[in-house]
């Protein structure tokens, strides 16, 4: 059974509080126990409902259910992304990162322009869905932008940061203001994660 029992730990008051102003604590109390949780609570059913279907060799229905656990298992590993990707902006997390960043600079010309990148292709999101800077196998860093609640599953490749861009995540304090959320946004990337997650691939975890 998958749980939030090491994020909610992680996430509760101090560290909710600590990321104002960018981002309320009132939205990550709600997107964390609302929203993450029904993800979580969903796939939980879906996987027990597999796995007697599995035992009754009903096929059918196995193949049925796997609409549910790509939707609801991408929003729990999404989900539990961001949380990493996120830190207060006095934090180290936020000011961290050197190697990585420098990685970045190489490949997208700077970091001002990764971030512009970055930032174009998340407001020409139609719909729901993330970014995220995903490291490949080859070295190549790239910005990849997901619908819904799909996730990063290419072969060997390892996300270094998560941008949750559902309305959920930000409408209570943005409103429709999508480039006011991302830009604050952006001053509570966890820079550290991201650069051991780059430093441990292809084994790091999430």
């Amino acid at each position: 059974m998958h749980g939030l029992n090491q994020s909610a730990s992680m996430l509760r008051s101090k560290w909710m509080e600590a990321l104002e102003p960018q981002i309320s604590a009132q939205i990550m109390e709600i997107h964390h126990s609302k929203h993450h949780q029904t993800y979580v609570n969903n796939l939980n059913a879906a996987t027990k409902q597999l796995q007697e279907a599995v035992a009754a060799n009903d096929v059918v229905r196995q193949i049925a259910l796997q609409k549910a656990i790509n939707f609801n298992g991408g929003g729990h590993v999404n989900h539990s992304i961001f949380w990493k990707s996120l830190t207060p902006s006095s934090s180290d997390g936020a000011k961290g990162g050197a190697k990585l960043k420098e990685e970045i600079a190489k490949q997208f010309g700077s970091l001002d322009e990764f971030k512009a990148k970055l930032k174009a292709d998340l407001l020409a999101l139609q719909g729901s869905g993330w970014a995220w800077l995903v490291s490949y196998p080859d070295g190549t860093l790239k910005i990849e932008v997901t619908s819904n609640q799909d996730a990063i599953s290419a072969p060997g490749a390892v996300t270094l940061l998560g941008i949750d861009f559902w309305e959920h995540a930000y409408y209570i304090q943005y409103y429709n203001n999508k480039a006011a959320y991302f830009d604050n946004l952006w001053e509570v990337l966890n820079w550290d994660f991201a650069e051991k997650q780059w430093a441990q691939r292809p084994l790091a975890k999430y």
